[in-house]
């Protein structure tokens, strides 16, 4: 079963195809179509393996307590799909959670898989598992805030949390997509409404959630300004950010206000002192979840606070904004499976350039 404890592994060596994205060298999963594709000799590929590696661990505590183990294949459900994981995204959640906090409370005690963004191929379906091929390429959230298990060569998946994989993608970019890409999605148009010619500030606008909004801000019309440290500014101009602050160098209280949606993704005090700089109506979307209680009452604003779920109609909308290239997931490093607990180190020091993803190859 997914998260079940395994029996630990040495690591396999990777195989490296490189693909240059904003400042580093990483690998990806190679072409975007199945051109020549043979969806019957992989399922026999699938078919003859007894055991997947995954990772897993048997308490909370740092990142060194990702363990890689092999476990059984896991067999898909009647309305879910068996995926061959060729990327799984690591979001700041997966290690919370591993520590004991994010969402750790609704696994209950370890052992558990943390890992819930991830894309590869189906390799087998469930009697009701309708909308999809042996074959195809998909990606999605699976199963938050409840246990998924990305973080394997294999996972089970329910049908409604996938999508198929725009073509332009590979798949290690389409990994990042998932969490990030919804939840900013949701952020700016379930929660904010943002429209055309909108002011929107984006807080945190160079990570793994802020650099996805910035390019979705801007599809939808609206006029950008981003906060990061100064070396990040040219990437956010080059994702399309009107404005750009350096929030180390310039208080929040002095940025020109008049926002419609502010984002808030940088945690700290940012939502208090945030707050002034929306127009009367504006809403603020507390996506750090550390904003006050009652912050903006009786003022006149909106404060919204957000929690991603599966959602495969708008991960349609992510899928499409990518395919027509108005969303490109940037990636600061990816790292093979086994190193795992080094993906987490690095999200955690909080200075990514976009997102971190690890290769099940």
């Amino acid at each position: 079963m997914p998260g079940a404890p395994g029996r630990p592994v040495a690591p396999r060596p990777g195989r490296p195809r490189a693909v240059q994205t904003a400042d580093v060298t990483v690998t990806d999963t190679g072409p975007a179509t199945l051109t020549g594709y043979d969806a019957g000799l992989y399922v026999a590929q699938y078919e003859g393996i007894s055991a997947v590696r995954a990772i897993t661990q048997h308490t909370l505590g740092g990142p060194e307590v990702l363990t890689l183990v092999e476990r059984p294949v896991p067999k898909p459900g009647r309305a879910e799909a068996l995926v061959r994981v060729r990327a799984a995204g690591v979001n700041p959640v997966d290690w919370q959670t591993r520590a004991g906090g994010g969402v750790a409370a609704r696994l209950g005690p370890p052992p558990f898989t943390v890992g819930w963004d991830l894309a590869g191929e189906v390799v087998s379906l469930g009697a009701d598992a309708g909308g999809l091929r042996v074959g195809d390429r998909v990606f999605g959230l699976s199963r938050f805030p409840a246990q998924a298990a990305a973080y394997a060569e294999y996972a089970v998946v329910p049908v409604r949390d996938l999508a198929p994989v725009p073509a332009r993608l590979g798949l290690v970019h389409a990994a990042a997509l998932p969490l990030a890409g919804l939840t900013a999605w949701t952020a700016l148009t379930a929660k904010a409404a943002v429209r055309a010619g909108d002011r929107v500030l984006i807080h945190a606008a160079a990570g793994g959630v802020g650099h996805l909004a910035v390019q979705i801000a801007k599809s939808l019309g609206a006029h950008v300004t981003g906060t990061a440290r100064a070396e990040k500014h040219d990437f956010l101009k080059g994702l399309g950010a009107d404005e750009v602050v350096d929030h180390r160098t310039t208080p929040i209280e002095t940025i020109t206000g008049g926002f419609d949606a502010i984002l808030e993704l940088g945690g700290g005090d940012n939502a208090a002192r945030s707050l002034r700089l929306l127009r009367p109506g504006g809403v603020l979307v507390d996506i750090a979840h550390h904003a006050p209680r009652g912050l903006g009452h009786g003022t006149g604003l909106r404060v919204a606070t957000m929690l991603v779920k599966p959602d495969r109609a708008a991960l349609r909308e992510v899928a499409r904004l990518a395919a027509t290239g108005h969303l490109t997931p940037v990636l600061d490093r990816t790292y093979p499976l086994s190193d795992a607990a080094v993906a987490h180190r690095r999200g955690e020091r909080r200075t990514t350039t976009g997102k971190l993803v690890l290769t099940a190859e």
